[in-house]
């Protein structure tokens, strides 16, 4: 079972975001996302000051099964990625809420966190595709 901590924010695309309070956010997959994925090799993440939008692809995670895509939760501008990643991309599997986040990112609307689904809504959205 995978966890979903309830203090974070998510997508139906198993993206996560934590709310640093500050007009930015932490984005990272879940552990699902990751659990899904399997052994994480390669990550590729967005520079800093990349405007992105809601829903648009702005990273990679490359697995041993697949890679894909990881979906910008709002739009903004990405403040800083991942340095650990680019050597420990496992980081992913080991810490998907923690030192596998991917990104940061300064929101244009720092209200939109609100629209995202809270732990129980994407809870549903996992149970649904079992």
């Amino acid at each position: 079972m995978s966890a979903v901590p309830a203090d974070l924010r998510y997508t139906k695309t198993h993206e996560w975001v934590r709310d640093n309070g500050d007009g930015t956010v932490t984005v990272g997959i879940t552990d699902h996302a990751q659990e899904a994925l399997g052994d994480i090799v390669f990550v590729e993440t967005p520079e800093a000051g990349t405007e992105v939008e809601a829903d648009e692809g702005c990273a990679v995670v490359e697995s041993v099964k697949a890679a894909s895509d990881i979906y910008a939760p709002l739009s903004g501008e990405v403040v800083e990625a991942n340095p650990v990643l680019a050597d420990t991309p496992e980081a992913i599997n080991q810490d998907a809420y923690g030192e596998g986040w991917i990104f940061s990112l300064r929101l244009a609307d720092p209200d939109a966190v609100s629209g995202l689904l809270d732990a129980a809504g994407y809870q549903a959205v996992v149970d649904a595709e079992a």
